[in-house]
């Protein structure tokens, strides 16, 4: 047998069905056969690695895990783009393009994906570099996690050297899956396919993203030799046909009339899709009239996202039940016959408090307009008056709390009705899950649902009894096997090395936040130190006032919040503050003034505040002149434009990513050019 030759050969098959499959949606063959040619594909590889071609599908698999990602410059800036929100948004965008190249514009509309954009240069047809979008200037090199999606082509089907831009994405039907998966293995679930898709392509282990749903449409050549198009769309064919898995759906449209007529359409119809969108984008079509209108300093004037507003649906309003948090708070909940909106059927809205409903006028009965609040909170925002038919009735909070049965107060000056029993089943519940909540001791894999069930199999009745669990308790439950419990007792015991701070935001005490407890932990040593704390010395504290004091004290009065610390203290958890190890942290951002601006992805603000005080920075709420950098997230508003008038250098989550793990801040300054 002539190896090479049978090398080749199944290369070319290999990746003709990888075609067929994942970019034309068209298979040839089943799973099984395409599994034995890819099992004997690598066997060949591995005897004989002298003959494995530059385009073998096996680079598919994942190589081995990274130190870090490597910064690339990009050819073409990624610049964003400028965003229209409404009919007469796109009508003036329409005229400023009119005004300019004053001939008839032709628009190329297409779906706006909601993943993240990624940049793929090709050498000769051969997939070379893959990178993120970054701020724009410079991304990160991801090409071995973009190898591991089987929608790019590794090689084209012509020896051209290009740049296209594409977005990543996972699929909503995959996404399931895959937070199926973590759930079942006591990960963390994603909160979207969105975050999803970029946690995914930022791994530094490309195994662990090559068992991601990952795929990309490609929705742009940015660069390429030898050829030259007339329009945005001759060159999306011209990508379709040498192999890429281009933008679907989009449409030629030969004036703003015909681009309102299709938003509208799939503004109605996104939910058919298979994927996210959150919006459309509309491009000049020709390629000369786009040189003619060229850039702004963040964005080209050929080109705006339309973005849908939140959709509303009406439905209709069943019956109201009431739950109870974990500061006694009651919470009224609307319960609706079920309605799908943005993508998601909806059977229940938040009803916020009594006095919502009264100013609202909601009864047991009317038919709701819903909507979700950005798309993920959903709430009834109005009555549809019309249609009552006088059958409604009239909701009343109350007296007695649903949970246990006492009495129910209403706060004076506050809009809440709370129960006054603090061993409420209810509050008990609502505590825990929020003592293990990712702000609070942060335990992988102890979710609502599963604090609910160790409640009713009696194995914890205070947040002091989850560390009394053993893996033997666990496994018997629905649910639970011997993998899932092992994970979260792993949490658990790792969980006991947290900071004070998490510990005492965890205790739940009223009025003291994650920022008041951090506050604490700096200045007391451990949580006897705090016990013993008074009043006066409580206020003293910078950002501490006297209510929040009077809190603190008569939380440790409580016996029983003492007998829980002491519990935790006989399992080993951490009752210590941080801060002495904080002095030996390097101060890699010292004197530094940043800002925060935009949607993040990867973050909490908060998170992001505390790295950057720990490291000696400072965050500001305003840029100015003395401003070191400005960190920006998605959609960042009018601090990124002041940022960029007045030069002042802008990084985004993968910078800081970067940044957080130099050790000095010179190599900070170096890193980003910063003028010393």
């Amino acid at each position: 047998m002539n190896i090479k030759k049978k090398i080749d050969e199944l290369t070319e098959i290999i990746n003709y069905h990888n075609h067929k499959y994942y970019v034309e949606d068209n298979p040839e063959i089943s799973d099984y056969e395409y599994d034995n040619l890819i099992k004997e594909l690598i066997e060949l590889e591995e005897k004989y690695p002298e003959y494995k071609k530059e385009d073998s599908p096996t680079q598919r698999v994942g190589g081995k895990p990274l130190e870090k990602f490597n910064q690339v410059v990009h050819k073409v800036p990624m610049l964003s783009l400028s965003n229209a929100f409404s009919e007469s948004d796109l009508i003036d965008f329409d005229r400023r393009i009119k005004g300019i190249v004053r001939k008839d514009v032709e628009y190329v509309v297409e779906l706006k994906i909601d993943g993240l954009s990624a940049v793929l240069t090709y050498e000769n047809g051969i997939f070379k570099l893959g990178a993120t979008r970054g701020d724009g200037v410079v991304g990160e090199d991801v090409t071995f996690n973009l190898k591991t999606i089987k929608s790019i082509p590794i090689k084209l089907k012509e020896n051209i050297n290009l740049q296209v831009r594409g977005e990543v994405f996972i699929p909503r039907d995959k996404f399931k899956k895959l937070n199926a998966y973590q759930e079942e293995n006591g990960l963390s679930l994603f909160a979207n396919p969105r975050n999803a898709a970029a946690g995914s392509l930022r791994q530094l282990d490309p195994r662990i993203t090559a068992k991601r749903p990952l795929d990309i449409f490609i929705f742009n050549l940015e660069d390429i030799q030898g050829k030259e198009f007339k329009t945005h769309s001759e060159s999306l064919e011209y990508l379709k046909k040498v192999g890429f898995k281009i933008s679907p759906n989009y449409k030629v449209c030969k004036n703003i009339n015909e681009v309102i007529d299709y938003i509208k359409y799939w503004q109605d119809n996104r939910e058919t899709l298979k994927f996210d969108i959150d919006g459309m984008v509309i491009k000049v079509n020709n390629l000369n009239q786009r040189k003619e209108l060229g850039f702004t300093a963040k964005s080209p004037r050929w080109a705006v996202a339309y973005k849908f507003p939140a959709e509303r649906k009406k439905t209709k309003l069943i019956d109201i039940i009431v739950q109870v948090g974990r500061t006694g708070t009651l919470t009224p909940t609307a319960i609706l016959a079920p309605v799908k909106v943005a993508g998601s059927t909806v059977s229940r809205a938040t009803l916020h408090n009594e006095d919502y409903i009264k100013q609202k006028d909601i009864k047991i009965g009317d038919k709701v307009i819903i909507q979700k609040a950005g798309d993920i909170i959903p709430e009834v925002v109005e009555v549809v008056f019309d249609e009552r038919d006088g059958s409604e009735i009239e909701f009343k909070m109350p007296s007695k709390c649903p949970e246990c049965g006492e009495e129910t107060i209403r706060v004076e000056g506050e809009a809440a009705i709370k129960c006054t029993n603090i061993s409420c089943p209810a509050q008990i519940r609502r505590g825990i899950i929020h003592f293990v909540s990712r702000d609070a001791m942060n335990i992988e894999g102890l979710g609502e649902s599963i604090v609910t069930l160790l409640l009713k199999e009696n194995l914890i009745n205070d947040v002091a009894d989850i560390y009394y669990i053993k893996k033997e308790d666990l496994v018997p439950l629905e649910r639970m096997g011997e993998k899932s419990a092992q994970n979260l007792i792993n949490s658990i015991e790792k969980s006991k090395n947290n900071d004070l701070s998490r510990l005492i935001f965890g205790l739940g005490i009223k009025y003291v936040g994650s920022k008041g407890a951090k506050i604490l932990a700096n200045n007391f040593k451990d949580i006897y130190e705090l016990i013993n704390a008074k009043e006066e010395d409580l206020v003293k504290l910078e950002e501490f006032g006297s209510v929040m004091a009077q809190s603190v004290v008569q939380f440790f009065e409580n016996e029983k919040n003492i007998e829980v610390i002491e519990k935790l203290k006989n399992t080993g958890v951490n009752l210590k503050s941080f801060k002495e190890d904080d002095e030996s942290t390097v101060k890699i951002f010292d004197g530094m003034k940043i800002v925060l601006t935009g949607t993040l992805e990867k973050y909490k603000r908060n998170d992001v505040k505390e790295i950057i005080e720990k490291l000696g920075g400072k965050v500001t709420g305003s840029v100015s002149k003395s401003t070191t950098f400005v960190f920006a997230g998605r959609d960042a508003g009018s601090k990124l434009d002041k940022a960029n008038d007045l030069g002042i250098k802008v990084i985004d989550e993968d910078t800081f990513d970067n940044l957080i793990v130099l050790n000095s801040k010179e190599e900070v300054e170096n890193y980003i050019n910063i003028d010393k």
